[in-house]
């Protein structure tokens, strides 16, 4: 349940500079934010208590629909394999009762109550279920419309080539509310990176969508295929409207290869997205920084037949990225930050956000110091405001 409010006032709060604010919101708005704001008859008072004040997260790339959040612990024993993964995936759902819209619902209610107001997800379109995991996810982000901005990916998990009828679904997904179009693997999974590339582009074309393709494949392979990816920009005029999921094959290229790539990928605009994964080569974020790479973060699954890790609170997100990334230095604890915060709602095209007056009103009150303690500590959610409207408390849902 939300506290639905027109005008707030929230006083006393620290911004990540230190400096002490108030911060008045109007209709889900923040409309100034400075110290000592007038108290105004009929406006909602909340005593910030010096806590410290963020912007609302977000979660650059998860996948609501296949999580088992709350549900009993599922047994994992998968193979190795990435295909191994699909497999299994497909059987339990096929054979099971995992209902995409309860589950989505249980983990995107999660997600708000630690602090994340925007979300981008990724959902299973496949030739076995059609849209069935996209109806359920639609029906949560209907449900949660008024404070949880989602954007959903229609993504193909077992490629686009390999079942006939997939390019057909993915299209009606678009159609009936899918905001991005999804891709994976085209020359590991699909087989033929150039047909596969071709289809994808073309939809996206047709109905007029970005893209953001899972890119897996390793080294030489991955490189091949993400310089096909970046011809097909160029030559489509997709600057800006393309992401690179995982890329892992920009951490493990030759320095001069890579930084060729890297120079495409700034100049065509194509953002990266980074789970930070412990086990696997990651895009290198100083390179990119310095390149003028757009470089953002997110948790993938979480708690499914994949994996058993991840987690709604992107605080945790943000200090695995400055683990993976050896960032250490308070200021290098903020670029990790920006990966779940700034840099990732101007990546997904999330606008109105951050703590300025005219953004949306989507703010976190969490008892830190500063921003590096409140990621490497990350405290109990104090409060979090997502569209002008008070969600939680204290960790619990408002």
């Amino acid at each position: 349940m939300t506290t639905t409010t027109h005008a707030l006032l929230i006083t006393d709060v620290r911004l990540p500079d230190g400096a002490r604010v108030d911060v008045s919101i109007t209709d889900g708005r923040i409309a100034a934010l400075g110290p000592n704001l007038p108290r105004e008859p009929g406006v909602m008072l909340e005593d910030g208590a010096g806590a410290l004040l963020l912007p609302g997260f977000v979660e650059g790339h998860t996948h609501l629909d296949k999580t088992h959040w709350g549900l009993p612990w599922y047994r994992n024993e998968v193979g190795p394999k990435l295909t191994d993964r699909i497999e299994n995936e497909r059987r339990f759902r096929a054979q099971g009762d995992h209902d995409a819209g309860v589950q989505s619902l249980a983990l995107a209610r999660a997600f708000l109550q630690a602090g994340t107001t925007r979300l981008r997800t990724h959902v299973d379109i496949d030739t076995d279920a059609g849209l069935r995991h996209l109806e359920g996810v639609l029906a949560t982000r209907d449900a949660l419309r008024e404070v949880l901005e989602m954007q959903i990916v229609a993504f193909p998990q077992s490629g686009v080539l390999g079942r006939p009828g997939t390019g057909a679904l993915l299209g009606q997904a678009l159609d009936a509310g899918a905001d991005v179009l999804g891709a994976l693997d085209p020359a590991l999974i699909d087989g033929d990176p150039v047909a596969s590339l071709d289809l994808t582009f073309e939809l996206a074309q047709r109905h007029q969508k970005p893209i953001d393709i899972h890119l897996h494949e390793p080294g030489e392979v991955g490189a091949f295929t993400l310089g096909l990816l970046l011809d097909r920009v160029a030559a489509l005029g997709m600057q800006g409207r393309v992401v690179v999921s995982h890329a892992f094959c920009l951490g493990a290229l030759p320095e001069r290869e890579r930084d060729a790539l890297l120079a495409r990928l700034a100049d065509l605009r194509v953002a990266l997205l980074t789970t930070a994964p412990a086990s696997t080569p990651v895009p290198p974020l100083k390179a990119c920084l310095e390149k003028g790479v757009t470089l953002f973060g997110g948790n993938d699954g979480i708690r499914d037949t994949w994996t058993p890790y991840g987690s709604p609170d992107m605080l945790e997100r943000a200090m695995l990225i400055a683990m993976r990334y050896d960032l250490r230095r308070d200021d290098e604890l903020a670029i990790a930050f920006d990966c779940v915060s700034t840099t990732a709602a101007r990546a997904c095209g999330f606008t109105d956000y951050g703590l300025y007056a005219g953004a949306r009103a989507d703010l976190v009150l969490v008892d830190a110091d500063t921003l590096a303690q409140a990621i490497v500590a990350r405290p109990a959610r104090k409060l979090v405001v997502a569209n002008g409207r008070i969600v939680a408390r204290h960790d619990t849902h408002a």
